[in-house]
Parts: C-alpha cells; structure tokens; sequence
C-alpha cells in the first residue's frame, strides 16, 4: 500500500509530497520527493512495539537546510573528491570546495536538496524518484538521467535500486544517507549500544582529518577498525588511533567481500536487527560524529547553524545515528588501485543496496 501526501514546501515555493509505503506486517516506510528521501522507516522490536529507526525532520526547511544529508540521496559522487579537481580524458573539471578545499556529496547545490519526479506502482509497494543533471551540473561532465527505486517487500526489506545512464564521458557515486538508530529513540540516544558486524578485512586509510584516501589498503586486523567479529559500535571509537582522531570517531571506507551479508547492526535492548546487502564494493561507516549543529539557517540577516530536531522534538545529538553509505570508494577518481567510478555513454549505471528489518536474540552471532 502506498499513501501520499504533502509533506510542505521549499523556500522557492516547490511543493514537497511524501510517500508512505506499508507491507503486511505493517513495516512503514516514508519516502520524500525532496532528495529522494528517506525520513521514516518503522520496524517492530522483539514485544512487537513499533519504533521509527532512521533519523528524518518534520519540515522541509529542515531538509533543504540539512548540512548532514539525513537520509538523501547524494551524488553526482557521493563522499569526497579531494583538491575540489579531477582529470578526465585529458580535461580538467574544477568542482564546488564545499568541505574545505574538498568536494563533499557533489557540491554545493546537492540532489539532496532537489526535488525528484516520482512515480508509484501500487501493486509492487514501489516508488522511483527521477533527476535530470544537465551537462555541466556541479561541475560534472555529460547530462545524467537517474532513477532511484525504493521497494518495501512483505519480507521486511527496504530495497533500494540505483539507475543511471549519461551522453558522455563522466563519473559518478551514488549512494544514501540515512542515519539509522534502531533503539527507536532517535535524537535521544546514541547509537555506540549497538552491535557492529562488516564482513571486510580492509579499510582505505585517509591522510589526515581532510578525510581523503592515501590510496592505499590497510588491513584492519588488531586495529579499532576491525569490525570481523560483531562489537559494540563504542567499544573502540574512542581509542587513540590515527584514523579515529583524523574523524572523531568513525567516518571510513571498508572494502566489502561478497557474501549472504556484507553488514549487520543490532541493538540488544530492542533486538531489532539490520542487515546490508549490496553489489557496491565499499562502505562508508559514519558514526555521526558532527551531528550536533545540523541546520543552516538566517538569524538577523547573519548566516547560522543551528541545531536540528527530529519527529518527536528532540535536538538531535552527537553520534545519534550511524550511515552505512554504499558505494565506490571516496576520491576514486584519483586512485587507479580503487574501484572504478567512471560512467561511459554505451554503459548504464545501475546497483542494488537491500536494508532488511527483522528481530533476533543475541546469540544469533553464534
């Protein structure tokens, strides 16, 4: 089942709608045209008590504002281009310096802060949100046609497929940034009570807090970043490691190894479960680590920030969700060792991402 609505507008006058889909377990699922959203997701913990799971706003000028790309859709590549450059074919392409002297989630004018054409297909509980990025947008080579479709099944999976295809040489890295905390409590709780699993041996090391890729891999056995056997996510975020100082914590790049399951989360107070199945090579873990100060806004004609609230009212807090970020490596572009991340006019774009919901008891590790 599929309900709409309108969900608000935007600062231009663009009306925002939401989409709301339900399977037969009564597993929820909201979605919003604006940056292809994802702002709710409500699964049951193990006394049947349904909670939300994913950090969202209750206004779109929360959203259009939204400097943490809270459950959107970023791109054209996702993650960071270090230098705001890249050579392609013989050319250089200058980008927004959006994060220092870095480009972060495609720039400045995000497709998180779009509004996507969508369209439903009630019998397959489906939703697909479509952009146009004209040649030249953010920079980027080639006009880009993208589909993102969003299927819940009865199985409690939150399906989410990528489609892309362009008319001349580009790249691109898409990807989604939920912040998930699946204590049902959002805003109010940190997410270091739950338990990690990644089924990866190795990380992509940035340089310093910059947060880009030397290019190398490095192994993550006997360091904080080994998460081969399920941990609590605070156990070592804190530790006095080069990689946890450079990002206050967890904002990396694990290499993922095909399999049944490439993540698990699960919170053993609620023994709500989440399991990460993609196609894509990595995996960007952020832990939320600049939660805190969320949304840009204008107070007596100065530029602020200031903090932002989630559905029940409550500040969102530092390290209040984590986003398991799907993609090619940050600053691909860059590295010939690294995934390729280059789009051709004679090839489509297109992968897959599969969050399933369920409930387990703890030593379903074992």
């Amino acid at each position: 089942m599929i309900e709409q609505s309108v969900f608000g507008s935007i600062k231009n006058g663009t009306e925002v709608k939401s989409y709301t889909l339900t399977n037969k377990s009564g597993m929820k699922v909201k979605l919003l045209d604006l940056g292809a959203t994802i702002a709710e997701i409500w699964t049951p913990d193990r006394y049947g008590k349904f909670g939300d799971v994913v950090l969202g706003y209750a206004t779109p000028a929360e959203y259009e504002n939204n400097s943490g790309y809270i459950g959107a859709v970023v791109g054209r590549v996702a993650n960071r281009i270090g230098g705001a450059e890249f050579m392609l074919s013989g050319r250089k392409y200058l980008l927004d310096a959006n994060d220092g002297k870095n480009t972060l989630h495609g720039g400045f004018d995000s497709y998180s802060t779009r509004v996507w054409d969508a369209t439903t297909e009630e019998m397959r509980n489906r939703v697909t949100f479509k952009l146009f990025s004209p040649d030249g947008d953010q920079g980027y080579p080639g006009n880009l046609w993208i589909k993102v479709t969003y299927t819940l099944t009865d199985e409690g999976e939150l399906k989410i497929r990528y489609r892309a295809r362009t008319d001349q040489m580009t790249i691109l890295n898409l990807t989604n940034h939920a912040y998930f905390n699946l204590s049902g409590k959002l805003g109010a709780a940190d997410v270091l009570d739950h338990k990690v699993w990644i089924n990866s041996d190795q990380m992509t090391p940035v340089a310093d807090s910059a947060s880009i890729p030397t290019g190398e891999y490095r192994d993550v056995a006997g360091t904080p970043m080994d998460f081969t056997a399920p941990k609590l996510l605070g156990q070592d975020i804190d530790a006095d490691y080069d990689q946890l100082n450079y990002g206050g914590g967890y904002d990396h790049n694990w290499m993922l190894k095909r399999g049944d399951a490439q993540i698990i989360m699960y919170h053993p107070e609620t023994g709500r479960r989440m399991t990460v199945v993609t196609d894509q090579p990595g995996v960007q873990m952020y832990s939320g680590n600049f939660l805190r100060g969320l949304v840009e806004t204008t107070v007596d004609g100065k530029a602020v920030t200031v903090p932002g609230h989630d559905l029940m009212g409550q500040e969102i807090q530092y390290r209040s969700g984590v986003c398991f970020e799907t993609q090619v490596p940050p600053d691909a572009v860059h590295h010939d060792n690294f995934p390729n991340c280059i789009l051709m006019p004679e090839m489509e774009y297109e992968s897959e991402t599969v969050y399933r919901f369920d409930v387990a008891e703890e030593g379903f590790w074992e």
